[in-house]
């Protein structure tokens, strides 16, 4: 985020009060005229009135015609100091919080687009590797517990593909028809992506 200036004319307001505080200006001192001080700062005799006009409504110089401009308060310098150190310190904690923000949305960015990736690269994975297994384990009852694959009719109802059964710690691969699922199984089986919830809800219900 850009962070914004301040104008050149309280720019100089600032420096001249600093000089006060500094006693490099006494209080009584003349300051030179417009020309002088536009020339001294670089900057046209409007901005230098401008600071001047700072300066003389806070109390800390007085203005007079013909008399030019006299240093009155030492001590309304310091409170205009004091007030601009704390505005810029404010506007600092508003800039960092902004730059916070755009740094957690960028990363909110990053790893929204790293989770696309994620997931193309999933379903690629899955295209070309069909026969990559899936699992699920007999947690709960079911009615379909305890019968034969051949006598549930497993890839009838499911077009899922039973590939090994893991029972009591032993894998048995390519069960027969015979073969029974038991409470506390693994099964593992090949299929489309609808695959899981179809073998879920044959078995649960769901």
């Amino acid at each position: 985020m850009k962070k914004i200036r301040q104008p050149r004319y309280r720019q100089i307001a600032y420096l001249i009060a600093e000089q006060i505080i500094n006693r490099q200006i006494d209080v009584g001192t003349k300051l030179h005229a417009r020309s002088t001080l536009a020339t001294t700062y670089g900057v046209s005799s409007e901005t230098a009135r401008k600071a001047i006009s700072i300066l003389a409504d806070l109390g800390i110089v007085s203005t007079q015609q013909g008399s030019g401009v006299t240093i009155t308060s030492r001590d309304k310098a310091k409170a205009f100091i004091s007030q601009m150190q704390q505005s810029s310190d404010l506007k600092q904690l508003q800039d960092d919080v902004h730059t916070s923000i755009e740094n957690q949305k960028q990363e909110l960015t990053h790893l929204s687009n790293i989770l696309v990736k994620l997931t193309e690269r999933t379903e690629q994975m899955q295209r070309h590797n069909p026969l990559t297994p899936y699992e699920l384990e007999m947690s709960e009852v079911s009615p379909q517990l305890g019968q034969s694959i051949g006598d549930m009719n497993f890839w009838q109802k499911t077009g899922a593909t039973l590939v090994a059964i893991m029972h009591e710690g032993e894998l048995v691969i390519s069960p027969g028809p015979y073969s029974v699922i038991e409470l506390h199984d693994i099964i593992y089986f090949v299929g489309s992506e609808t695959s899981v919830q179809s073998v879920r809800g044959f078995f649960y219900d769901v």
